[in-house]
């Protein structure tokens, strides 16, 4: 009998049960059959499991409480969770949060409970989507968690740090799993082709090196994906002349079909795209941000989201550099809703290339953020006698406010529009302007009206 799942009471529907074997059956999938039994078969995750690293030395050591593995599908979270309880020989109990409920959650940890008792030894629970559960289902693990009744696994592809409630990820240890590379995915591949015992090692096939890495480029990161796609091949291509399945660039390909976009258009690959995008734009790479557009709107994200934060960048990034860079932002977003998809992609391919090799200034929104801070956190300032309305003006002269510092100058009286009158008391100063594109006229617009400034007698 395995370790894994010492022989004991049958566990309830929504996870494997106690007496069930680790040696996987060949009616089982690659991918499930060459699932790694220990830390150092798992791909990738060296940020976590290598050496010395904080997870590996806490389940080597036996010294962890609850865990919860964050990221995208195919990277190793239940894997790691039943390696972790092969590991440290505890009882491995899982549900899932689709389809589990609180009696479940509440049979389990009797369960736990019980095992703990009889046998002494820990249970961990693996909760596989754990962001679908309630607040009241993660209500329910928070006391057993606290007397250690269970050790909590959970697992999501969605930031627990918005998806799962405070007082669970307080009590845990959160640690992201990414994307698995294609230089540790390729390793997986081969291993597979000649694991004997458990993978396609008796099917005599020939993989190029071409092949492979194509498997690896078009999984994005999912093992499970990439042995999937590797078993579909070497099962459904005939033998060549010389007895052997011959897997070529072709043949992966039509295996693994179209590059599936990892993109989830409310979670952190929403966020983080956007993110690269508008940072691609303010870095004047044009080429950048086409890709994220394009990343974008191949993975099904509202354009009118995409052109709202391109107006944005236009006012932000580009400012009074190119102040036509808002105008043209404002144009795309305008077409975009006349044209609809797929013609509506031309104008805010148009727009993101214009604000990408655009000049660049953000003066006007750092001005702004200046004035803000002082207004909330400084000494609120009074409006000079001179700028108020007639009637405040009036108050302010039979408050005793001389008549010089009443006298406001309309500016279309005066030569070239422009006379020198204070504006703001105390002489303070926002707006500072670049030398960058057009702004480079208003700099010395502005050094032109200064040397004829004069303070106010």
């Amino acid at each position: 009998m395995s370790e894994l799942f010492p022989e004991g009471p049958p566990a309830s529907n929504g996870g494997p049960s106690a007496s069930h074997s680790t040696k996987p059956s060949y009616d089982q999938p690659l991918a499930a059959r060459l699932r790694p039994t220990s830390i150092d078969q798992i791909a990738g995750q060296q940020h976590i499991l290598g050496e010395g690293k904080l997870l590996r030395r806490a389940i080597e050591a036996d010294r962890f409480s609850s865990l919860i593995f964050y990221g995208p599908p195919g990277t190793g979270k239940t894997t790691l969770a039943t390696v972790i309880a092969k590991t440290t020989n505890s009882r491995f109990e899982m549900l899932n949060g689709v389809e589990s409920n609180v009696s479940e959650i509440r049979d389990k940890i009797a369960q736990a409970r019980t095992w703990k008792d009889l046998r002494q030894q820990t249970t961990i629970l693996f909760i596989d989507e754990i962001h679908r559960f309630n607040k009241a289902q993660q209500d329910v693990l928070l006391p057993h968690i606290e007397r250690g009744t269970v050790r909590f696994i959970g697992a999501t592809t969605h930031n627990p740090y918005y998806y799962i409630n405070s007082p669970l990820t307080s009590r845990s240890q959160i640690f992201q799993l990414d994307p698995v590379s294609v230089d540790d995915l390729i390793p997986v591949l081969k291993k597979a082709l000649t694991d004997k015992e458990l993978g396609l090692g008796n099917e005599n096939i020939l993989a190029d090196e071409d092949a492979l890495k194509h498997i690896a480029e078009k999984a994005d990161g999912d093992v499970r994906k990439a042995l999937t796609a590797l078993e579909l091949a070497a099962l459904t291509t005939p033998e060549n002349d010389t007895a052997k399945i011959h897997l070529t660039l072709d043949i992966a390909a039509e295996s693994i079909q179209k590059k599936a976009i990892i993109y989830d258009a409310t979670g952190d690959t929403h966020y983080d795209t956007i993110s690269a995008y508008i940072k691609s734009i303010r870095g004047s790479d044009p080429d950048a941000a086409i890709y994220w557009l394009a990343k974008m709107l191949v993975a099904g994200e509202d354009p009118r989201y995409i052109a709202r934060r391109m107006v944005i960048s236009a006012s932000e990034d580009i400012g009074l550099a190119d102040s036509n860079g808002l105008r043209i932002a404002m144009d795309a977003q305008q077409a975009y809703e006349l044209l609809g998809m797929p013609e509506g992609r031309i104008p805010l391919a148009h727009a993101t290339v214009y604000l990408a090799t655009a000049p660049k200034s953000n003066s006007a929104y750092a001005a702004l953020n200046a004035a803000m801070d002082d207004v909330e956190n400084g000494k609120t300032l009074t409006v000079p006698a001179h700028l108020r309305t007639p009637t405040r003006k009036k108050l302010a002269a039979s408050s005793g406010t001389k008549n010089s510092e009443l006298e406001y100058h309309y500016s279309h009286s005066f030569a070239g529009n422009y006379v020198p009158q204070a504006y703001l008391p105390e002489g303070r100063r926002y707006y500072t302007p670049t030398e960058n594109g057009l702004e480079k006229r208003i700099k010395e617009r502005l050094d032109y009206w200064a040397k004829q400034h004069q303070s106010p007698s």
